[in-house]
């Protein structure tokens, strides 16, 4: 899809407050985290460079169904990579549809899944300097994400200590391949502090674990690779779940990104059903699983799936929960939503209003 900036027309004009769950700002090299990093990890990057845990040292995470997996009209006209100029993204994305503010996802580079705890942790301080130096400063509206070394619980902590009151931060950022399901209680710290510091921890698909995201190994096509999402995040919320985390950390809300969202509510009756006739394995799990996914996941709209019936699609938010889903853009890449046209024209005004602002406004405390 290509779109280009101008002001919207009377017939499109966007008539509400809106807020954006998933804006991707995007260095034009790894070389920029230089100014944000110590003389060490200078040193480290330059000579080393970043390693991730993948079959593919070379490879991209994500699927490239466009040059750099973004709008044409998105590349900046002097140079750098989509998402890295601000006044083009203030330009194309808040001032186009007045929003209110855009929480920022970075996912390159950020240091989240690189080898080596230590430097993952320097990567990930610098990569949440630069969200506040080269995106927040100029463009307040532009809100940040604490990206942390995930896979490792305790540095992750001291990261989300470091910028817990810090109110230009709206969450906590992890990806969703991860070295082990996200459950496991490797990464308890990571949902303690985020409890603690009263933030929603946001899961974006893609990462680093090094598998093969099919259980029976490597797609052949991207097109694959974009429909493993939703068996992806499935294993994921049911780790959380039987793993007991709701349970200790009743505070935690996720925020899932670019999973999908129609799969959901069939997965809250599957895991009902077996939690039923196996709960007994899990006697920490005091309630069925569809009520922990009720209470403490969000889902955001891109990509939403688009039946041929319009109407199955509300029924759809319906059974997730009308105050469960928020509005996300995923701007800049090629299969950007425009918040005019994404949703089906004929839902509840009310509804409408909820997704593109009420639900996230709640969630995040408008911004804190």
């Amino acid at each position: 899809m290509t779109l280009h900036a101008g002001t919207p027309s009377s017939a499109t004009e966007v008539t509400q407050k809106i807020i954006d769950c998933d804006v991707h700002p995007k260095l034009s090299s790894v070389n920029d985290l230089k100014p944000f990093l110590s003389q060490r990890w200078r040193t480290h990057l330059e000579t080393y460079g970043m390693r991730y845990r993948m079959g593919y040292q070379d490879g991209n995470p994500y699927p490239k169904a466009a040059p750099a997996s973004s709008r044409r009209d998105t590349w900046p006209e002097h140079g750098g990579l989509p998402g890295s100029d601000v006044g083009l993204l203030r330009t194309q994305l808040l001032d186009l549809y007045d929003m209110e503010f855009g929480v920022m996802n970075p996912l390159w580079p950020t240091g989240q899944g690189v080898l080596g705890d230590d430097f993952s942790a320097a990567l990930c301080r610098a990569s949440n300097q630069w969200q506040l130096d080269l995106y927040n400063a100029p463009e307040p509206r532009l809100k940040c994400s604490i990206c942390v070394p995930y896979e490792n619980g305790e540095l992750a902590r001291e990261e989300i200590e470091h910028f817990a009151s810090d109110k230009r931060f709206a969450q906590v950022l992890l990806l969703s391949r991860t070295a082990e399901l996200l459950g496991q209680r490797r990464y308890w710290p990571i949902f303690e502090a985020a409890q603690a510091a009263n933030l929603p921890v946001g899961v974006h698909v893609f990462g680093y674990h090094g598998e093969a995201i099919s259980p029976a190994g490597w797609p052949s096509y991207y097109l694959e690779e974009m429909t493993e999402h939703a068996p992806s995040a499935q294993a994921m919320l049911s780790s959380m779940i039987f793993e007991g985390l709701f349970e200790r950390f009743p505070g935690t809300r996720i925020v899932l990104l670019e999973a999908g969202l129609a799969w959901l509510p069939a997965l809250g009756w599957r895991l009902d059903r077996l939690w039923a006739r196996m709960r007994d394995e899990v006697p920490h799990v005091r309630r069925p699983p569809s009520e922990y996914l009720r209470q403490h996941l969000w889902v955001a709209t891109q990509p939403m799936e688009e039946p041929e019936n319009k109407r199955h699609l509300v029924d759809v938010l319906d059974w997730i929960g009308h105050d469960r889903v928020v509005f996300s853009s995923d701007y800049p890449h090629w299969d950007f939503d425009d918040p005019r046209h994404s949703l089906p024209p004929h839902i509840d005004p009310k509804l409408r209003r909820a997704i593109l602002y009420d639900n996230a406004a709640a969630l995040f405390g408008a911004a804190r």
